[in-house]
């Protein structure tokens, strides 16, 4: 449901305004000591932040795919961590049941995701299947009105802290294949479910992932979503082509911050007497920032408003993905060139971005992954 101008633009200039003042003075605080704090998060969830692709009539915001992707291009002019702290209830956490769930499962668990009550998280990745989604080997068999889950999930964001699961699992374990799949949407409190701890990660310290297994967890049959088993596949693709999009506008807003972040260090440093900004080569390195993040920008406007508007997104969707990821890491990489030995240490932002960066062609796909949904779905088109 998309909102009207003038309240669009509110909430917009509230979340540039909140990073603005709130987010960016403590972006080194949260990386060193690995931690959003708890009144920032409070605040996140009195913005709103948490139920931004929620439903009206289950206490969100309910924005179009549009209006997502403008918010994210405000609140991720910051470090990526503060977006992780809500990302999985906007997206991959909460689209399952968005999409494909049961009304009861709406009415009970979607508010609570809304206010940040609860947080979701997505448990699709193992250790044996991460970008081929169809080989997920942790089962889910029925025994009369439960499921007995037996596995593990690896690099679960938000697990920690997660009160609710979407969980995929294999219900048919004849069918090796996506139809053996169905998806879950389930309490973590329940018996047989234990958190690993959290893993040390090259970039973005404040967002924490996790190991999660399932050990003869009895999970009660109604935590199916949809009416039937088998689902699971098409659900987590299109709530993957959804998060593909969702990730390239975190892409868009980390680009304009670092671009931002360029032109100031290259107009202020001097060198033989002149601001480094009046050398042509740096000129050229600011140029192909700038184009870089416009282009990005463009190409998720334009995917998001396809997307509204009911078309079949999926190339799109990893066309972005692919380009928004790979554009924002060269532009990082411009990033500490520009600001040369001072973007090697960690008093400038430019060291922290670059790492922090690194895992956006990883998730939600990695970029191979992408050029064979890209590619696939043109030799389709041609057939």
């Amino acid at each position: 449901m998309a909102l009207d101008t003038e309240t669009r633009e509110q909430l917009i200039s509230s979340v540039a305004r909140f990073v603005r003042e709130r987010l960016v003075p403590i972006e080194d605080q949260v990386s060193q000591q690995d931690k959003v704090p708890d009144e920032i998060v409070r605040e996140m969830a009195d913005l709103g932040l948490f139920g931004l692709s929620v439903p009206q009539e289950y206490g969100g915001l309910g924005l179009s795919m549009e209006e997502e992707v403008l918010v994210l291009f405000e609140l991720c002019q910051t470090s990526p961590a503060f977006r992780s702290v809500i990302g999985t209830n906007v997206g991959i956490g909460s689209q399952g049941l968005v999409m494909f769930g049961r009304q009861a499962q709406k009415e009970y668990w979607l508010p609570k995701i809304a206010s940040g009550e609860i947080i979701a998280s997505f448990c699709l990745t193992e250790p044996g299947a991460g970008s081929d989604a169809a080989s997920v080997r942790t089962t889910a068999i029925r025994k009369g009105d439960v499921y007995v889950v037996n596995g593990t999930k690896r690099f679960i964001t938000n697990a920690a802290k997660a009160g609710a699961f979407t969980l995929m699992a294999r219900t048919n374990p004849d069918n090796k294949g996506a139809g053996g799949i169905s998806a879950f949407f389930l309490p973590s409190n329940l018996k047989g479910i234990t958190v690993g701890k959290g893993e040390r990660k090259m970039g973005q310290q404040g967002a924490h992932i996790h190991d999660v297994v399932f050990d003869n967890c009895e999970v009660p049959a109604d935590c199916l979503i949809g009416e039937k088993e088998g689902e699971g596949f098409r659900l987590a693709m299109q709530v993957l082509d959804r998060g593909r999009i969702h990730i390239s506008a975190v892409c868009t807003g980390v680009a304009d911050r670092l671009v931002r972040d360029s032109v100031r260090y290259a107009t202020e440093r001097q060198q033989v007497g002149q601001p480094i900004s009046e050398f042509q080569m740096v000129q050229s390195m600011l140029a192909d920032s700038k184009t870089e993040a416009l282009a990005m920008r463009c190409m998720v406007l334009d995917t998001a408003r396809k997307r509204d508007a009911g078309e079949n997104i999926a190339m799109e969707a990893s066309c972005c993905k692919l380009f928004a990821s790979e554009a924002v890491g060269r532009i990082a990489d411009r990033n500490v060139q520009i600001h040369g030995g001072a973007g090697y240490v960690s008093d400038y932002a430019a060291e922290r971005f670059y790492r922090d960066v690194r895992i956006f062609r990883l998730y939600e796909g990695t970029s191979q992954i992408q050029q064979m949904v890209i590619a696939r779905n043109l030799i389709r088109q041609a057939g």
